[in-house]
C-alpha cells in the first residue's frame, strides 16, 4: 500500500504543471502588460514569491515614501547579468526589470517596474486590488487614500502614483532615465557578491565598498547623513540631474564641500530659502537652508519636492544633527 500511494503521489508531481519563467519578451514589448501578473515575475498572485531569475534585495538607505513599506526584487534575463560599476548604478543588460512594491503594515499600494529596454529606461506603474490577488496598469497615475504607521500613530495620506512622465522627475539623468537604489555602496558587500554566485552580476572586485545605513546609531553621523541625502536628494542634486542649475551635489562621493551646501549661497532665494543665507551653515541647523526644507511639508518649499507628504522625523533628526556637528567656520 506504502508503495502504490508513493506511486500515486509521483505520478501527482509529474502531471502537474510546470512553473513558468518570466515572461521575458512581454517584458521587452512596446506595449505594457495590463497586469503585474502577465510579467510572471511571481510565483503567487500576491507577489511575495518571486520567479526564477528574480531575486529579492533590500537597501542600506532607501529613499524615504511617507513610511511605506518597500519590496524590491531584481530580475535579470537568463544567460545575460549586469555589469559592476565602482559608482553609479550597476549597468544592467536589456531585458532588466526592477520591481518596487510599496506597501502599508496592512495591504500593497502599487508596484512601479523600471525595465530596460533596447532604448533605455521605462517605468510602469501597476496599482493593486483590495484583496491583494492582482496589480493593474495605471499609466496615467491616480490618487489613493491609504493610512501610514508613523512614529506618531496611523496618519491618513493621499497617496500619488506617478504617471509614467512624472516618474522621470527623479529618474532623470541628463536625457536618460535611470535607476536610483542599485549603487555598489548602496547595496553592500553581502548582497553584491550573492547576485554574483546567483549569476545575475559580474566583474564584482574583491574589494567591495561598505558604507553605514543611515539608521545605524553606531555609525559616524556625517556618513549616514551623506548617505541620506544622496538617496533622497542626489537624483536631483548631482550635475547631470534635474536640480544641476542648483549647483547644490548630494552625490554620496562628493569631495567639494561648498557644493555639498556647506557655505554655500542658494542660487535662487525665494520662500523656499526660509530667510536662510546658506544651504548649510556648520553648526547651526536653524539657520539652514536644508533643514528648513526637509522640515517643511509645504507644497514649494518641502524637499524632495515628489514622493513625500509627511515629514521624515527620523531623517530631520539625521540632518539637524550632522549640521550640529560640523564646525562652525
Amino acid at each position: 500500500m506504502r508503495w502504490l500511494l508513493t506511486a500515486a503521489a509521483l505520478l501527482c508531481v509529474s502531471a502537474a504543471p510546470a512553473q513558468l519563467p518570466v515572461a521575458a519578451d512581454l517584458l521587452l514589448s512596446e506595449v505594457p502588460a495590463p497586469k503585474l501578473s502577465d510579467y510572471r515575475l511571481f510565483r503567487d498572485a500576491g507577489a511575495t514569491r518571486p520567479n526564477g531569475r528574480v531575486a529579492a534585495y533590500m537597501l542600506n538607505t532607501p529613499l524615504f515614501s511617507d513610511y511605506a513599506v518597500k519590496h524590491r526584487y531584481l530580475f535579470v534575463p537568463q544567460g545575460r547579468s549586469a555589469a559592476y560599476r565602482a559608482d553609479g548604478v550597476m549597468e544592467f543588460p536589456v531585458g532588466t526589470a526592477l520591481v518596487k512594491t510599496f506597501a502599508t503594515p496592512d495591504h500593497f499600494i502599487e508596484t512601479r517596474l523600471l525595465i530596460r529596454k533596447a532604448n533605455g529606461w521605462v517605468a510602469q506603474p501597476y496599482v493593486w486590488n483590495a484583496d491583494g490577488t492582482e496589480a493593474v496598469l495605471k499609466r496615467a497615475g491616480t490618487i489613493l487614500p491609504v493610512i501610514m504607521a508613523t512614529p506618531d500613530g496611523m496618519k491618513a495620506v493621499s497617496w500619488s502614483v506617478p504617471n509614467v512622465n512624472q516618474c522621470k522627475g527623479c529618474h532623470a539623468q541628463g536625457h536618460d532615465m535611470v535607476p536610483i537604489g542599485p549603487t555598489a555602496w548602496n547595496l553592500g558587500p553581502s548582497q553584491l557578491r550573492q547576485w554574483a554566485r546567483r549569476g545575475l552580476l559580474r566583474g564584482v572586485p574583491p574589494v567591495l565598498p561598505v558604507a553605514p545605513r543611515w539608521d545605524d546609531a553606531k555609525a559616524p553621523v556625517a556618513a549616514r547623513a551623506r548617505a541620506y541625502l544622496a538617496v533622497n536628494c542626489a537624483h536631483c542634486h548631482s550635475a547631470k540631474g534635474p536640480a544641476s542649475n542648483s549647483g547644490l551635489f548630494l552625490d554620496f562621493g562628493q569631495a567639494d564641500q561648498v557644493a555639498s551646501g556647506i557655505g554655500k549661497r542658494p542660487v535662487a532665494a525665494g520662500r523656499g530659502s526660509g530667510n536662510r543665507e546658506f544651504d548649510i551653515v556648520p553648526g547651526h541647523p536653524d539657520q539652514s537652508i536644508l533643514a528648513y526644507r526637509v522640515e517643511s511639508t509645504e507644497p514649494g518649499v518641502l524637499m524632495p519636492e515628489l514622493g513625500r507628504t509627511l515629514a521624515h522625523a527620523e531623517g530631520i533628526a539625521l540632518i539637524r544633527a550632522y549640521i550640529a556637528s560640523l564646525p562652525p567656520q
